[in-house]
């Protein structure tokens, strides 16, 4: 059964579902997630995605993100989400939601409601070879040089995001 997506307005009300494809395909505005994990040294757990992922495959990006089943709540999905990604729960808050719309591949668009949580975390992570290829624990002055020099290393989104995560991130 192919997974599906929650279609949303810009002020995040359910209009219906659409195959996750077939969403990206058409650029429609769905609801997701991003989770930025952080540990007491302030160095933020980025991954690189899996080479087989059907779109920026190999590409450095935050902890986690996906997108909430139908009846299920933002919070629940992140954490399951987190769980099936990166072998590990910790307390997430969430600190913002935004919209953004951008291409990640020359046929896909990522448009996304997008509910972005914080959590804290100090050991390594299990992660899941069928979605995460890497992972690394980053300081932000080290992050911000790179992403400057290297863009192209980065999924677009988190590129979008990593400002106003690092606004809200307490010290």
């Amino acid at each position: 059964m192919a997974e599906r997506v929650i279609l949303v307005d810009e002020n995040d009300r359910q209009l219906g579902t659409e195959e996750k494809m077939a969403a990206h395909e058409k650029g429609l505005l769905h609801r997701a997630f991003s989770l930025y994990v952080f540990n007491k040294k302030g160095q933020l757990l980025l991954q690189q995605r899996a080479l087989s992922k059907y779109h920026c495959g190999g590409m450095w990006t935050n902890t986690c993100c996906s997108h909430p089943r139908v009846g299920e709540s933002d919070s629940a999905a992140a954490h399951r989400r987190l769980q099936e990604e990166m072998g590990f729960d910790c307390a997430l808050t969430e600190a913002f939601s935004m919209i953004y719309k951008t291409p990640v591949s020359d046929r896909l668009t990522e448009h996304e409601f997008l509910h972005v949580f914080i959590g804290r975390y100090d050991k390594e992570p299990i992660i899941n070879k069928d979605e995460v290829e890497s992972h690394a624990w980053v300081d932000v002055a080290t992050l911000r040089n790179d992403m400057r020099k290297h863009p192209e290393k980065y999924t677009p989104w988190f590129r979008i995001c990593i400002d106003k995560v690092l606004e809200n991130v307490k010290p």
